[in-house]
This record gives C-alpha cells, structure tokens and sequence, in this order.
C-alpha cells in the first residue's frame, strides 16, 4: 500500500498568493463604495439638504414665518353737513285733470285748440252747431214776450179792481214760466260753445270736426300742470317726524342727474288700519320739465346738522346689536363701538365712541382683527375728505 505524500512547496506558495489577491480586490471595492459617496453628496443624503433649506431664518426648523401685515385702505374721522330723512317713492300726479264733455248734442262744426295748447279758464275750445237751439231761443223769447205783455194788462186792469185776484196771479205764474223757460234756451244755446272749466294744458281731444257729438260725451281732456303731487303712504312711526313744510329732494328716472326741491303740502290725520301708513302729500310747483305720471325718488328732510361727526358707513362693522369700526393706532389695528345717530346716504353720524381726525378702516376690515398689524396704503389721500368736508360746512 502506497502512502500519500505531501504537496510539493510551490504548490502551497500559489494558493496563498491568490487568496491574498481575492482579500485585496475586496478591499478596494469596499473602499471604491465609500468614496463615491462622499464625492456625490460630501457625506450628506438629499433629505439632510431638504431639512436644512426648511430650516428659518434664525436657523431653527419647523418654526413658522411671523404674520405680515395686512394691507388696508383708511378714511379720516370729519365733520360735515348730514340729514335725517324719510325716503319713499311715487308717481306725480296732477291736482286738477279736468274731463270736458258735451253738455249738449249735436255736430261739431270745428275744434279751436290743439293737444299741447295752453288754455284759460273759460276760453272756448270748440264750437257745436247752434242753429236749432237758436231758434228755440227765439220761440221761448217771443211766448216769454207775449205772456209778459198780457201780465201787464192784467196787473193794471187788477190795480183798477177790473179783474180778479185769481185771474191776475194766473197770468203772472205763466209769464214767470215763459221766462224761465227762455232763459233755459239761451243757456243751452250756451252750452253750443265748449269752454275750459280750467285752467292748463290740453292733454287729449277726442272728438274731430263733423262728429255727432252726443249729451255728455267727452271731447277734450285738461290737466292743471302749474304743479304736481306725489302722494307717500308713510309707516305710522313716522307721524311725529312729519308736518307741512318740510323740504322735499326727488329725482326721476327720466331726468337723470337733476334733483327737484318740493314741500310737504298735506297730511292725512289718519291711519289706515290694514297697512299701517298715512298719507303725507307733497307738491312741486314751476318744474317745467316735470311730467304727470314720472316715477319720482323723494326723501324728505325732518332735520339737518350742519357739523356733525361722521364715519363712512362702509367702515362700519355690525355685530352682535352693536356697531363698530376698526381704527389704526401705531400701525395696529383697534375696535372701537360706536353710538350712532343719523344714517344718511354715505354717512352716519356718531355721537360717541371716536374722535375727530382718528383714521378708520374702510377697505380690508374683513381681513382684519383687533390687535392685528395693518399697512395704510391710502395714507395720503386719507385726510383729503375730510379737508372737503370742513370747506364744504364753512361754505354754507
């Protein structure tokens, strides 16, 4: 049996050698590893780089930025010329619309005014043919004529004691009634001439010439436009604050851009009791341009300050029955409440709770609370208003 012999020397030298060379590759791969991610990132991974851009200004993460200021427009607290008013609205209407008719028939021979044409009272406007009732006149004239002569007679011959009592008191009752009679004639030949029961304007003719006009058939139409009147049915709270007068501002939707001054001429006495209003009656006198039947805008005026307090009512803030406004003060904004008194058009009045020149916010309160930091953007033009105001309340 032959016994193993060992391996030789050189044998055992090469496979020392390539482990040696397996280690070494190893090594260098690890380190290859290594250095590539210092190269790439210089020993940081991208989620460090996100958390430290994140990080704030004072170099503490997660902290939240400071709130910036919000931008607001202000108005300067002024006096100015405010009243107390009740505003309504109505049609103007004439007092005096006269429907002239026929009082009595036949043909029209001709018209002698036009639709538009200033008339008198009294003046003729159209002519019915007169003829038959002329000469109706003439009979009632000749019996009344004949009868009073025969009246005569009888009274001398009764002074006389030539005739009865009776008989003379008969022929006077006949001669009385001949005149009446007669007189009734020459009113209806009259009647023939159709005059104006008004003075105005024709508004509407409505019959033409060689038309049977019938007994009270209407043929023209007048409406007295020297004035107008618009009739409010005002709430019953309102009763105190009204009375003959009082100064009345309208405008019409017609007449864009002009304002007609009136007075309160007539108020009703009484409330309705199913709506809860009164009528209060006021006129225009000398507005030309004024038509009958214009939808007008009144405010009546029950009391007027010359120098009174007042904000903009778009600063205030209604909350909780209470109003309010946001002031600036050191570049913060403040609440402040408010006892308000007259509210008129774009300003209301204030009576406490603010002072002349404070400075109120009126664009951006929304965004704003109390404590809150504001930036003025209208800083300049804040006061200008309020010097407009002061001009304005000097000039009257």
């Amino acid at each position: 049996m032959t016994a193993s012999s060992p391996l030789p020397s050189s044998n055992r030298r090469s496979s020392v050698l390539n482990f040696s060379l397996i280690l070494g590759l190893a090594a260098a791969l690890a380190l290859t590893g290594c250095g590539g991610r210092d190269a790439e990132g210089d020993g940081e991974s991208d989620d460090d780089t996100e958390a430290t851009a994140e990080a704030g200004k004072d170099g503490k993460p997660g902290e939240e930025k400071k709130n910036e200021a919000v931008p607001v427009e202000v108005a300067e607290v002024s006096q100015r010329r405010i009243s107390a008013s009740y505003s309504g609205t109505a049609n103007l209407e004439v007092p005096a619309d006269a429907q002239v008719v026929a009082k009595t028939g036949g043909v029209l021979l001709r018209v002698l005014v036009e639709e538009g044409d200033v008339v008198k009272e009294g003046q003729p406007l159209a002519q019915i043919d007169p003829e038959r009732t002329r000469l109706e006149v003439a009979r009632a004239e000749a019996t009344m004529r004949r009868l009073q002569a025969n009246f005569e007679r009888s009274k001398e011959l009764f002074e006389r004691k030539l005739v009865s009592a009776d008989a003379n008191d008969q022929l006077r009752y006949e001669f009385e009634s001949a005149k009446a009679a007669y007189e009734l004639a020459r009113l209806e030949l009259s009647y023939t001439t159709i005059t104006a029961p008004i003075s105005g304007v024709v508004a509407q003719r409505m019959a033409k010439p060689g038309n049977l006009i019938a007994l009270n058939a209407p043929v023209y139409r007048i409406v007295d436009n020297s004035y107008l009147e618009a009739v409010l049915n005002v709430p019953e709270r309102e009763m105190r604050t009204m009375k003959p007068g009082l100064p009345i501002r309208m405008v019409v939707d017609a007449l864009a851009g002009q304002v007609f001054e009136g007075e309160v001429d007539r108020i009703s006495p009484v409330v309705d009791s199913q709506t809860g209003t009164f009528r209060v009656v006021g006129v225009f006198r000398g507005q030309d341009t004024l038509r009958p039947g214009m939808f007008g805008r009144l405010n009546i005026v029950y009391d007027e300050r010359d120098a009174a307090l007042t904000v903009p009512r778009i600063a205030l803030i209604e909350s909780a029955g209470e109003s309010a406004v946001f002031v600036v003060e050191d570049g913060k904004a403040k609440r402040k409440v408010l006892q308000l008194g007259y509210i008129n058009g774009e300003y209301a009045e204030v009576v406490g709770g603010i002072e002349a020149g404070e400075k109120v916010i009126t664009q951006g309160r929304v965004a704003v609370r109390d404590g809150a930091e504001v930036e003025v953007l209208n800083a300049t033009d804040a006061a200008a208003p309020a010097a407009a105001a002061v001009a304005d309340a000097a000039n009257r």
